[in-house]
């Protein structure tokens, strides 16, 4: 399992053997199975995630019971609380498997280190935040802009292999539609 994480490294970060071995020395690898947690609102979200295989989902329970989800990561994907990770502080949403799911863990302070002594891996951290940032400004102005048909139109284009890895009510939490709005919308949509 982590030599998907090397392989991820040594594409996108350009990393060299030697500053991949400086990860695995730090990575602990979590296997979770469907539907376990990998983080429940009020724990502190220690660790940055990188998925190796499987699927998971962020997402806050609200008053009414209704879950809002806000992210789905899938293979080479990172995911994390990240209000949480950053500040040390409880977190406010909820992470589990969607199926069963291959995780390489790093805590918070490995993780700030290797930023600070490999280069490459700044820089494509900073390239990853930046990315990770304009998505979801584009994801709050879609919300707020854009009609349903839209926003799934963009999730089907934007996240092929997350469209049919998920239920639908799960595609319509994150949209923020109803099901039958979805229904709706997919119908025009084929």
């Amino acid at each position: 399992m982590f030599e998907v994480f090397a392989q991820y490294l040594r594409k996108n970060a350009l990393l060299t053997d030697t500053e991949i071995e400086q990860f695995h020395a730090r990575a602990a690898v979590k296997k979770l199975r469907k539907r376990q947690y990998l983080l429940q609102e009020g724990d502190v979200c220690h660790h940055n995630c990188f998925v190796a295989a499987g699927c998971l989902r962020l997402y806050r329970v609200g008053d009414r019971g209704t879950e809002h989800i806000l992210k789905f990561a899938v293979e080479n994907w990172w995911i994390g609380d990240y209000e949480s990770y950053n500040a040390g502080t409880p977190a406010k949403n909820n992470i589990d498997a969607l199926e069963d799911s291959e995780l390489i863990l790093i805590k918070k302070t490995d993780l700030d280190e290797l930023v600070s002594t490999i280069p490459n891996f700044r820089n494509f951290k900073e390239r990853l935040d930046t990315r990770s940032f304009d998505a979801s400004q584009n994801r709050i102005l879609s919300s707020i802009s854009d009609s349903a048909e839209k926003r799934y139109e963009n999730f089907v284009k934007t996240y092929p292999n997350v469209f049919n890895r998920v239920l639908l009510h799960m595609i319509a939490s994150y949209l923020g539609v109803t099901r039958e709005t979805l229904s709706r919308v997919r119908n025009n949509y084929a």
